[in-house]
């Protein structure tokens, strides 16, 4: 075995105080020198404090090394070279467990100025609060928003719009909200998406905010000039034979050669073309009255009335309506609800205006395909959502015009109003919800309800 320095130090130590101690012995009870004991006894008293401070010398610098962790102190170095080998060794480990945490802190302090940067950079304002309304973090685009250069409490931006501190504080995660507010004269419209973690115990609600007030604009700009072009086309369809068979039958009926109007005299054949030409006018008149009616209703959807209710049943009135049509047709018809009980809360009579609409679209799509199926699937989507699908294997929506099915009066078809996927989707906004659409020409389409 090889003695390091330490253990023989240590063996040293204690065979010099075993002597000490003999010859203490020896003073006291033999030669009875008492000054000389005394003496001794200090020397032997120094001696084993000596030894313990030696021996403890590990202790304290595990001691030391706990302490610097544990206080985040990583200025200490460890240095034993004098002791041998083993506490060479053990300062060495030290120095290298401080280092590494040198370096991860450095990294996290890196991290996180890097992830300060990007948050204080944005151009979407963010604010994190506690569920007390504490302020953790508001960034400069937020302080632009509010035009506050400090927010230490969410109750604060009552200054900017009363009931808005109330409609932050009540957001749960996944919400969002469209708020309006006024700055220096400036409407913005903000929107509000909430997220919530919990940190050290405590839980907390990070709200992103975005002006979007321009893109609105932008959007009603083009809603209503996309309105106004139906309308002018659909409007100017009617006026127009209105008013050339007008001018006809004025001219058919009054002789203008002089100053003086006078009736014409006219025979059986003037009779039939003036009789023609008003009824011509009276349905014309009539059915420009019953495209006005029906923009009318557009607008004059009823405020849903929620219920809690299985999908199953609203998909089982719907294949029994369209039953007739589709065994008339040879459709196959598969409904299916995953997991069988599955429920929704929603207005069924609205849902199921909906989703009769769709099943008449779907089945207008595959009357002239080979094998024509239609399908309506119901599950929870990977965000836990509830979804529902009205597939069909039909010719598809063209993209040129993909785009604009869900504008009010615009269809494809012959015999179409063009309002039903408008109404559509009109009853899914007011279900807070969202109806989408996937086609392909020659393989079909899927109309998605998510909510």
């Amino acid at each position: 075995m090889v003695f390091r320095r330490f253990s023989f130090v240590i063996i040293i130590r204690v065979i010099i105080l075993t002597l000490s101690i003999f010859i203490f012995a020896y003073l006291v009870s033999i030669a009875r020198h008492e000054v000389s004991s005394i003496i001794l006894g200090v020397v032997i008293v120094f001696q084993i404090y000596s030894l313990i401070l030696y021996v403890n010398r590990t202790n304290k610098q595990l001691s030391q090394f706990f302490d610097s962790i544990r206080h985040s102190d990583f200025s200490t170095s460890f240095s034993d070279k004098s002791l041998g080998k083993s506490f060479e060794m053990l300062s060495k480990s030290f120095n290298e467990v401080i280092d590494e945490f040198k370096k991860n802190r450095a990294e996290k302090e890196e991290h996180y100025n890097y992830l300060q940067t990007v948050v204080q950079h944005i151009n979407i304002g963010i604010i994190c609060y506690g569920t007390d309304g504490k302020v953790d973090m508001f960034n400069n685009a937020a302080k632009r928003l509010f035009k506050k250069n400090n927010l230490r409490n969410i109750n604060e931006l009552k200054a900017v719009k009363t009931e808005l501190p109330e409609i932050l504080l009540k957001l749960k995660a996944g919400d969002k909200v469209l708020v309006k507010i006024f700055t220096e004269d400036e409407l913005k419209q903000i929107s509000v998406y909430a997220t919530e973690f919990r940190m050290r115990g405590d839980d907390y609600i990070l709200i992103a905010l975005h002006d979007i007030h321009a893109e609105l604009e932008e959007k009603e700009i083009e809603s209503w000039q996309k309105l106004i072009r139906v309308l002018t086309h659909e409007i100017m369809n009617s006026i127009t034979p209105i008013s050339s068979l007008a001018s006809t039958v004025s001219e058919m009926l009054m002789d203008k050669s002089n100053e003086n109007y006078k009736l014409k005299k006219l025979d059986e054949d003037d009779l039939d073309s003036i009789d023609h030409a008003l009824s011509t006018i009276q349905n014309r008149s009539q059915g420009l009255l019953n495209f006005v009616d029906i923009y009318r209703n557009l607008t004059r959807i009823p405020k849903p009335n929620f219920r809690y209710f299985p999908i199953q049943d609203m998909f089982n009135r719907a294949e029994q309506l369209l039953k007739p049509k589709i065994e008339d047709l040879n459709i196959v018809c598969n409904c299916k609800v995953y997991p069988n009980d599955l429920m929704l809360t929603a207005d069924p009579d609205l849902l199921d205006q909906v989703l009769i609409n769709l099943l008449l679209n779907a089945i207008d799509a595959v009357k002239t395909s080979e094998n024509p199926q239609v399908s309506l699937i119901a599950y929870n989507n990977q965000n836990n959502r509830t979804t529902i699908e009205v597939a069909d294997n039909g010719t598809g929506i063209k993209p040129d015009i993909i785009d604009k099915i869900f504008m009010p009066f615009f269809t494809s078809k012959k015999d179409g109003s063009g309002i039903g996927l408008s109404l559509s989707r009109q009853i899914m906004l007011l279900h807070k919800a969202s109806i989408t659409v996937k086609s392909k020409l020659d393989e079909g389409t899927i109309f998605t309800l998510t909510f």
